[in-house]
């Protein structure tokens, strides 16, 4: 009985512990209990926070929680795979790019899936793993960098823009498959988007187009998931 005891005590404060990370950074791994296989849970929703933070009323991801949370990852030799849930409006460039490239350097497979919505600097972060879903109603879009705040318009300040702007549109060109030039065309449409410009992907557009790899929902993202793994197992197999 007291053995029964102390397993309930210890399940309750395994659940209380998942409990508050989930709440506090949005993580969860996933996979331990079915002894299938390790897979650590990422969500990036609301705006993505930078150096400023956000109002107390947004919902943010904030990059330096998400960082340090990736580098343990790829540290972690129980983890064999990554799941990113995306439903972000957008926010940060240098704060979405740096943890997009974070998420696109990791050795373990990862994949993403697109919830609701990736706009803005959540198209790098939607393209960083290496297959990407959206569900059918899911929504990307894609416009030129903007500034907020103060912007003083001389040629510079527009040049340095441009050039965030490519870095952008490089890193989703180079991680999905449409062309830098034709991203660029979207972005810039003016047609699409009432009194602004670029365009809106819905789930089956945003395939079509080359963004993402895959209209699909939670079982598809992990199906493809596990078979990454097991083909990873298998590669590691063959090298031994």
């Amino acid at each position: 009985m007291e053995m029964e005891k102390r397993s309930d005590e210890e399940q309750q404060k395994e659940r209380n512990q998942e409990n508050e990370e989930i709440r506090e950074m949005g993580t969860l791994s996933l996979g331990e209990r079915s002894g299938r296989h390790a897979i650590e849970l990422l969500t990036i929703i609301g705006e993505i926070e930078g150096h400023e933070a956000v109002s107390g009323n947004t919902k943010a991801t904030k990059y330096e929680h998400l960082l340090p949370r990736l580098a343990e990852i790829e540290e972690d030799d129980r983890t064999e795979g990554v799941l990113i849930l995306l439903n972000t409006l957008g926010g940060d460039v240098e704060a979405g790019l740096a943890i997009a490239e974070m998420i696109a350097s990791l050795s373990k497979p990862t994949v993403s899936l697109v919830l609701g919505g990736s706009h803005s600097i959540g198209g790098p972060l939607a393209v960083s793993a290496d297959y990407s879903f959206i569900v059918p109603t899911g929504t990307m879009i894609v416009h030129p960098v903007r500034s907020t705040g103060m912007f003083i318009g001389v040629i510079q300040s527009y040049r340095n823009m441009e050039r965030t702007q490519d870095r952008i549109a490089g890193f989703i060109a180079e991680h999905s498959r449409i062309s830098q030039e034709r991203l660029l065309e979207l972005m810039l449409d003016s047609t699409q988007l009432v009194k602004d410009v670029g365009t809106m992907l819905a789930g089956e557009d945003a395939v079509r187009e080359g963004i993402i790899d895959e209209v699909g929902g939670i079982s598809q993202a992990l199906a493809k998931l596990h078979d990454m793994i097991e083909m990873r197992r298998g590669q590691k197999k063959e090298k031994i």
